[in-house]
């Protein structure tokens, strides 16, 4: 539902107002507007002195987020903090201070900790590189100094560019004749590591035989002042024993910095949050030179709470008054509350912009009619258990609140649906429950009944534009035309099919002639109402109700890909290989089965359904309250 909204003034002495702004954030419910200014009432503009302090404020908060990305998320101390050290949600000036002086010592010090790690974690993944030829050719290489007048070359090759190493060899042959070694070796990895040894007088040659083939050599990493990898294998190996040993030390003091300060910084984090959403708050304020005015929009069930606090902590000085208890237009915020068990399928109609306030909010439609459409199409036990299972899977791992928790329940709904309608249809798996599980269909099959089917889904369009054509009624109430036009449309549509069900032999001849009189004295009435184009959003309502047959060719299709999945699986002679392929014809079509019935519920609702009733624009609901890490803004 709409919550209700009053539109209420807050007058003080203006002395009080920075008070009566702190009140209005710890009770969180004030949606805060621009009260209306005349000559006398002026806009409460920051001072320069404010104006700074915003900017030094800012500036603070950088780097306070920046040494908390930078501080680990485990351990003591990381737990966020409450607001016990600023009464009433704002820092008090030494506050302030305090967190200056903690992030202009504490950030050289922990990003300097971070840019180290940063380093040894890139040279560690350097010298690992070397690991494998290291590994593959260490004792030659350890043998290296006690070649005379020998030059070592070593070269890493790509596994696709293994067949490089034959026309090197012969290159060398046509070069040097015999007078060199060839050494190769396969690393885990696929690549081919080379080992060449050449007289050190062919040195030049050899180099200029590799730069031509476009083969480089390992280079020396810097910092080793060694002519050849051989040179710097000690020093290289060591250092890869080290680095470890370093990177966990720093990680140990990053932790004790944690356990010292991170409290203190989501402390600082809150309040800076807080302290500049009161500055920003300010220029929403109108004063005279003794007393200030607040405006903004309450919900109705908290113009008594608000009341009551700041009587309490400003006192008989500071009132509160509702200036309008039935508001209207667009400026009105909107705010939808839902049950508990209603408030997950919010997504769906937050997908659009919000209703404009004093309209419907088709939450608890959704509830009913989307899950409904869906299981409807996908109706299948087997399948329906599968996405139970995701769905439980995912609420499991997603926080209360969260919008992964939503579709988790949402999908959880869907489930339930699906396997109602699957019992009714007798489906597991498309026929693989009636033929080996003994399941029957309850209701009708639907490999037979596709008239029913048919029918059914007809009847599912019929109720849900006839509903919408009510609320339509209801939206549009201030304009009579248009609403004497839904509601004529709404008889129109239930005379018509009442008529055409007597036609095909559905209802009794009885009810023709009440039906054909109603018909065309509303036709006439709508005419008068809106126009010979009347005649436009008459047939688009039968349209609207005739596309709902999509449920039926949508669960059609997907039950008979299931039953081909079957049939293609028992068509394998090998069982193996036969349960592997209607496994994966299966996954792919429950696939399918939950994309197509979420897209084509979406399109009922969002073009045959909320066409005819829903009015978008609303502006969001966004009282002035203490920073939420999870929303709000600043």
């Amino acid at each position: 539902m709409i919550l209700r909204m009053n539109k209420v003034r807050v007058l003080g002495p203006r002395e009080q107002y920075p008070e009566a702004l702190c009140v209005l954030q710890d009770t969180g419910v004030v949606h805060l507007t621009v009260p209306g200014l005349d000559g006398r009432l002026l806009p409460l503009r920051l001072s320069t002195w404010q104006e700074r302090e915003s900017g030094h404020l800012r500036r603070l908060l950088v780097d306070v987020e920046a040494l908390l990305e930078a501080l680990p998320t485990t351990g003591a101390g990381v737990g966020e903090a409450s607001r016990a050290g600023h009464p009433g949600g704002l820092p008090a000036r030494r506050d302030l201070t305090r967190w200056a002086r903690l992030v202009s010592g504490l950030r050289p010090e922990v990003l300097g900790l971070r840019g180290e790690m940063a380093a040894l974690a890139e040279e560690h993944a350097l010298l690992s590189k070397y690991g494998p030829f290291l590994s593959t050719f260490g004792v030659i290489l350890r043998s290296e100094r006690a070649w005379p007048h020998i030059a070592a070359y070593h070269v890493i090759l790509p596994a696709q560019e293994e067949s490089a190493v034959a026309g090197l060899k012969t290159a060398l042959v046509l070069v040097l004749g015999e007078g060199f070694a060839l050494e190769t070796r396969r690393l885990p990895g696929g690549d081919i590591a080379l080992l060449m040894l050449v007289p050190e007088a062919d040195a030049l040659r050899v180099e200029s035989l590799l730069a031509a083939a476009g083969v480089h050599e390992i280079p020396v990493p810097s910092g080793y002042e060694a002519r050849s990898l051989a040179q710097a294998l000690p020093r290289m190996m060591d250092r890869l024993e080290s680095i470890p040993q370093e990177l966990r030390e720093r990680e140990e003091e990053l932790e004790r910095l944690t356990a010292l300060h991170r409290h203190e910084l989501c402390n600082a984090r809150r309040g800076l949050h807080d302290r500049l959403r009161t500055l920003g708050a300010m220029p929403l304020l109108g004063a005279t030179q003794r007393v200030f005015v607040i405006e903004g929009w309450v919900p109705v069930a908290e113009s008594d709470r608000l009341a009551e606090s700041l009587a309490t902590s400003l006192g008989g000085e500071t009132a509160l008054e509702v200036i309008d208890d039935h508001p209207r237009g667009e400026d009105v915020p909107v705010a939808l509350r839902n049950p508990g068990f209603l408030r997950p399928f919010e997504i769906i109609v937050r997908l659009l912009p919000l209703p404009s306030y004093g309209t419907v909010d088709p939450t608890p439609l959704v509830a009913g009619f989307f899950p409904l459409f869906f299981g409807f199409m996908l109706g299948d036990v087997g399948y329906a258990l599968v996405l139970a299972a995701l769905a439980l899977l995912l609420a499991r791992r997603s926080t209360p609140g969260s919008l992964l928790r939503s579709v988790a329940a949402v999908a959880g709904t869907c489930a339930f649906w699906s396997l109602a309608f699957g019992v009714a249809f007798g489906e597991a798996f498309g026929n693989l429950g009636r033929e080996h599980l003994g399941i029957h269909a309850v209701v009708f099959d639907r490999e037979e009944a596709l008239e029913s089917l048919l029918l059914l889904a007809v009847a599912f369009g019929f109720v849900h534009i006839l509903l919408g054509l009510a609320l339509g009624v209801f939206t549009t109430r201030r304009h009579p035309r248009e609403a004497a036009g839904r509601a004529l449309t709404a008889g129109i549509v239930v005379a018509g099919v009442v008529a055409l069900g007597v036609v095909v032999g559905y209802l009794p001849e009885i009810a023709l002639l009440p039906a054909a009189g109603a018909l065309v004295v509303a036709l006439v009435a709508l005419v008068a109402v809106e126009g010979v184009l009347a005649f436009v959003e008459l047939l688009s309502a039968f349209g609207n109700i005739l596309s709902y047959s999509r449920l039926m060719a949508i669960g059609t299709a997907s039950m008979m890909l299931a039953v081909v999945a079957n049939d293609l699986g028992s068509a394998v002679s090998v069982p193996v290989l036969g349960v592997f392929v209607a496994v994966l014809f299966h996954l792919v079509n429950f696939v399918l089965g939950v994309f197509s019935p979420t897209i084509h519920s979406l399109r009922l609702h969002y073009v045959e359904f909320f066409g005819k009733f829903y009015r978008p624009g609303g502006m969001p609901y966004r009282p002035f309250g203490h920073w939420d890490p999870g929303a709000g803004w600043t």
